[in-house]
């Protein structure tokens, strides 16, 4: 199974990832993680990028090109997987689906991830995610605490509010996520590729109805890995 999942900041595809992630045996492929990495580390690219993600603003297409581009051009590329935040524009599409046809690597489905903007300010205006960059994982006060306020999880480490979920850069953030996804969408509905869910309901059931419009598409590919990709990477 190979999958991109489209949707606005604080629309849920980084927690519908990981669960397409265990459900189908994916790889998950997020350019904002390999971003914030690279600011944390102090790297060339994290030095470019970071201001424009401090404002809310995109990292210019070429540059999360090459960064894709080296990872599906590796030994270790991965042969099923899911998109988090990746293509976020039509220029980006266009380069991903020409690196997919050198590569082999046909898209199975795009999952259009549906929630309106006060919703979505809302959403992020309650996240904290850990301050550890080789962890990253988000709670959200309302909807999925930690079970120790301030403290992930996952590794123990504090939980801190990311200046990109501030509400001035949440409300800046949709309006580039607007100026750009139109077009996307587009691209790939020409391809008959898109289906669009609903994500204003409780995660459990956005998951469900992933799985039945994947099943609609796919016959069988509800039943998870071992049915839909063989438990290969």
């Amino acid at each position: 199974m190979r999958l991109v999942l489209v949707g606005p900041p604080g629309s849920g595809k980084g927690t519908q990832a990981e669960r397409l992630v265990r459900h189908f045996d994916l790889t998950q492929v997020g350019t904002g993680a390999m971003f914030r990495d690279a600011m944390a580390r102090g790297t060339k690219m994290g030095l470019e990028v970071s201001p424009l993600m401090k404002q809310g603003l995109l990292v210019p297409d070429p540059i999360v090109n090459d960064v894709v581009a080296e990872l599906f051009r590796s030994k270790s590329r991965p042969e099923c997987f899911v998109m988090d935040g990746y293509p976020r524009t039509y220029a980006q599409a266009v380069a991903f689906d020409a690196l997919l046809k050198l590569e082999y690597l046909p898209l199975d489905a795009v999952i259009n991830l549906t929630i309106s903007d006060d919703d979505v300010v809302k959403r992020i205006g309650g996240r904290m995610c850990c301050a550890s960059p080789a962890c990253g994982v988000c709670f959200n006060v309302y909807h999925r605490p930690p079970e120790v306020p301030g403290v992930c999880d996952a590794c123990g480490e504090p939980l801190v509010i990311r200046e990109d979920d501030k509400e001035e850069t949440i409300r800046r953030r949709l309006g580039e996520f607007h100026k750009n996804t139109d077009a996307l969408l587009e691209h790939y509905r020409r391809q008959h590729l898109v289906d669009d869910v609903s994500a204003t309901d409780p995660a459990d059931v956005i998951f469900r109805n992933i799985l039945k419009a994947l099943e609609r598409r796919h016959p069988g590919a509800a039943a998870g890995a071992a049915t839909a990709n063989g438990g290969k990477r």
